[in-house]
């Protein structure tokens, strides 16, 4: 009897598995509805990107994207330029406040992560979790 697990019940458990935890981290209270926290997000981690652009990287439609940059401009956490090359594209950047109100969000749901694991986890669970992690890096 092999005890090596079969990979793709392995994948369909940590799908689910990590699918319940993304769901309930963004049940957190949030600053931002989830479309704006995503493209901020991008903002943040990548640097300047066009609508366009961002609607791509977030499969979906330019006009869902273009409403999204909308409210985030109107709320003060991106801010548009015009781009260096073509004249007739925004370029959009994260601001201070969109940086602060994204870095808040994370962190309030790292804190209810971490509440759980200490609260749920013993010691060496939670050097098994750790030793886990960077397998789950490799796979993505």
């Amino acid at each position: 009897m092999s005890t090596d697990p079969d990979p793709l019940r392995l994948a369909t458990e940590l799908r689910t598995t990590i699918g319940e935890l993304v769901r309930h981290l963004r049940d957190t209270e949030s600053a931002l509805p989830q479309p704006q926290a995503a493209a901020l997000g991008l903002l943040v981690r990548e640097g300047p990107h066009t609508t366009a652009e961002l609607a791509d990287r977030q499969r979906v439609r330019h006009q869902s994207m273009a409403r999204t940059v909308s409210q985030l401009r109107e709320a003060g956490l991106i801010r548009q330029e015009p781009h260096p090359t073509d004249g007739r594209k925004l370029v959009l950047h994260a601001t201070e406040a969109g940086t602060a109100v994204l870095q808040e969000q994370r962190r309030r749901r790292e804190d209810v992560m971490a509440a759980a694991i200490e609260r749920e986890l013993n010691a060496e669970e939670r050097r098994l979790l750790a030793r886990a992690v960077p397998l789950l890096r490799r796979i993505v």
